[in-house]
Order: C-alpha cells, then structure tokens, then sequence
C-alpha cells in the first residue's frame, strides 16, 4: 500500500447502520487481532452481507438461537461460529439492537504479524493466501469460539478492534452473489471487494449436498 492507513478506531456508530452500507465500508479497513502471540493487523479486501430476517442466506433468518444469538446483540460484537465441523468463520454485528445482520469477513492483506500467520498457514505458498478465504482468515488470525461476543469497539486492548484505515475509492469496489449460497438468497449481490486485490477469494456457486442412503 502505497499511503499509511488511518490508525483511527471505528466508532460503534459505524456498525449501527444498515448492513449493506456497512459491507462495503468495512472494504479497506483495519482489522486487529490482539493475543498472547502478538498483533496481527488485516485489510480487509472482502466480505458478504447477511441481512437476518429478511435473508435466506442467513443464520438468524428463522430466529434467534443458542448459536446466532451474539447477531441479535448489540452492533459492533463480533459473531463467530463453527462450520463442517473444522473451520471457524468470523463476523461483525451490525444494525440495531434486535435485528440480526452481520458481515462475514471473507478475504485481506496482513499487514503487521505475517510472520506469526504463517505458523497457523502451513499450507499457503504465498502471503497473499494466508487469509484468502473466511476460513483461512480466522486460522490465520486464531479466531475461534471464544472469540464469539468479542466487543470490537471496547478499545485498543480489546482481542478484536477495527481501524478507519484507507478505504479504496468507489469505482474500485466489485459485488456479486454471495459464495456457497442457495435457494432464495443465491442471487442477492451481496458479496463486496476490492478489483484486482489478489488476496480476494475465488467465487463458487452453491452445490447441493448429496443425501446418502
């Protein structure tokens, strides 16, 4: 990147918005991972909106329980869950308190902390896939349930926080449908990054699981 991104923390009034406005905003800013192992920090170059009760595609759609809970809460929490049994995926909660929507984070460059990514990503051969993909992104930030509730507006020492960062200019920003989406939800164009970022993942449409006998 060829400016210094904006160290300025995100408000939690920039989560108390509409989903679709925050998807795309959240494309150029700073996700920060604090642990024991150091400081991670991500820009953000994809992500997929999921608008609740109004969203096929999404966990709350059928309403509120033990699992979605964290995206019936307040704007600004991040949402994590667990899916086929081996991968951890990462959200942010947004809108207002009591109607679930939240933002998947898909894809971004680690900026700060490539070194510690790389013992959790064996497998990439490149840095540029070290978060290229949901899964691959909360491995390489070692984001699991615990992280489920995490407040990213709770300040700098808080294990998730969100920096304004350098948002990329309009005609930069791509959507499309979301990635492994079916039936009513497949076609919403709800899937958001920035052109030519090489960190962004592959689109694949939904195939359906085939029931065995």
């Amino acid at each position: 990147m060829s400016e210094s991104p904006d160290r300025t923390p995100l408000p939690r009034t920039f989560f108390d918005r509409p989903v679709l406005e925050v998807a795309p905003d959240l494309l150029g800013r700073t996700l920060v991972r604090n642990s024991n192992a150091g400081r991670i920090e991500l820009r953000l170059t994809e992500v997929e909106a999921y608008a609740g009760a109004i969203d096929p595609g999404s966990h709350a759609f059928r309403g509120r329980t033990a699992r979605n809970a964290v995206m019936f809460g307040p704007p600004g929490h991040a949402y994590v869950y667990f899916t086929y049994g081996m991968w951890h995926c990462l959200n942010l909660v947004c809108g207002p308190e009591g109607h679930a929507s939240g933002v998947l984070l898909r894809a971004g460059e680690i900026i700060v902390g490539a070194d510690q990514a790389r013992t959790r990503r064996l497998s990439a051969r490149y840095d540029t896939e070290l978060a290229k993909g949901p899964a691959r992104l909360a491995t390489a930030l070692d984001v699991a349930l615990a992280l489920n509730g995490t407040d990213t507006c709770a300040g700098p020492d808080s294990p998730l926080s969100l920096l304004t960062g350098t948002p990329p200019p309009a005609e930069q920003v791509r959507s499309g449908p979301r990635t492994g989406v079916g039936g009513d939800g497949a076609p919403h164009p709800w899937r958001f990054w920035i052109d030519a970022e090489p960190t962004v993942s592959p689109y694949r449409a939904h195939v359906p699981r085939k029931r065995t006998s």
